[in-house]
Parts: C-alpha cells; structure tokens; sequence
C-alpha cells in the first residue's frame, strides 16, 4: 500500500512540474520577426516567375526539361502532373587562391593543409501552374536555384539560394526560345 501511495506522489509531482514547465514555455510565444517574411522575399518571387501565354502545362515542362539538359543539368525528379521538375549538376569549386591560403595557414599553424572549397551541386526547381483567370493557356512558372559547396573532406560548408538576375534573366531568355521551338513543333 505505500508503494502505492509513494508512486502516486511521484505521479503528482511530475504532473505538477509538466504543468508548472508547460506555463513557463508559454509565457515566451514566438517572437513577432520569426513570422515575417524578408524584404528581399517579394523581389526574389519577382525575379523567379515569369508567365507563359497560350501554351500547356505539360509543354511548358517539356520545354523545360529540353533547356536544362541544355544547361547540362540531369533531370532527378519530374512530375508532369503536379507541374515540377528537379535538376542538378555537379561542378568543380575550387578557387587556386583558396588552396594555396588554407596550404599556407595550415603549414604557419603547424596543423597541416585546411579543408578547401572542392565541388558544388547546383540544384534547380522548376513548378507550373495555370495562371488563372479568364485566359485560357496561361500559364506561371517559377524557377529557383540553389547550391550546396563541398570542402576537400565532403563537409558542406555552404548552402544558398542563387538570386542572380542575370542566371534568372538568361534562362528565361532560353525558356522562351525553348517554348518558341516546342510550339512550332506541335
């Protein structure tokens, strides 16, 4: 019977210190920054989406695809029925500079050479949708690039998103050749 008793004191006593741990958590809330958006968020959607007009989804993908592989990107994931496209390419990061700086510190600190900045992988995101409205044909797209660099030891020392105006300017100058060609072609 006292163990009992003695294991429903325990019982109380953690209720009590979740309720009392529970009430202190609540008072913080989520600060008010944490739910806004950046400045730069509206000029990135800007730069990123361009219209399409009388054209299909499922041409303006394929007219997509052809202009990645262009690029040299290798399709990794598409879904024409949910109007996305994943692509990527992997390329060299190395910078001779950086090689030679982290060669010389490492050897000045008797540590040996540091890791260096050896590959990246350029990811883009390709998502359709129909415009809306009253024309029919029209159709948003939105690309986005992204990069993740390596180190010499394959540590990830950097991840961003690409905001480039003339990487999104001069893909959608090939997107809009790309969808001239596959127009003719229908």
């Amino acid at each position: 019977m006292t163990l009992v008793g003695h294991k429903f004191r325990l019982g109380l006593g953690g209720a009590a210190a979740t309720a009392v741990l529970l009430l202190c958590a609540g008072c913080g809330g989520i600060p008010a920054a944490a739910l806004q958006l950046p400045p730069e968020s509206s000029a990135n959607r800007q730069r990123q989406t361009r219209t399409f007009d009388g054209i299909t989804e499922p041409s303006l993908l394929a007219a997509s695809a052809a202009v990645l592989q262009d690029l040299g990107f290798v399709l990794d994931e598409s879904e024409s029925s949910l109007g996305v496209i994943v692509a990527s390419k992997r390329r060299s990061a190395r910078n001779a500079g950086e090689i030679a700086g982290k060669v010389l510190l490492g050897l000045l600190a008797l540590q040996g050479p540091q890791p260096w900045a050896e590959s990246q992988n350029i990811r883009v995101s390709i998502v359709t949708r129909p415009a809306g409205g009253e024309l029919p044909g029209r159709v948003l797209i939105r690309a986005t690039f992204q990069r993740v660099v390596y180190d010499s030891a394959q540590r990830i020392i950097l991840r961003q998103q690409l905001n480039d105006d003339e990487l999104y300017t001069a893909f959608f100058a090939r997107l809009a050749q790309g969808v001239f060609l596959e127009a003719r072609s229908l």
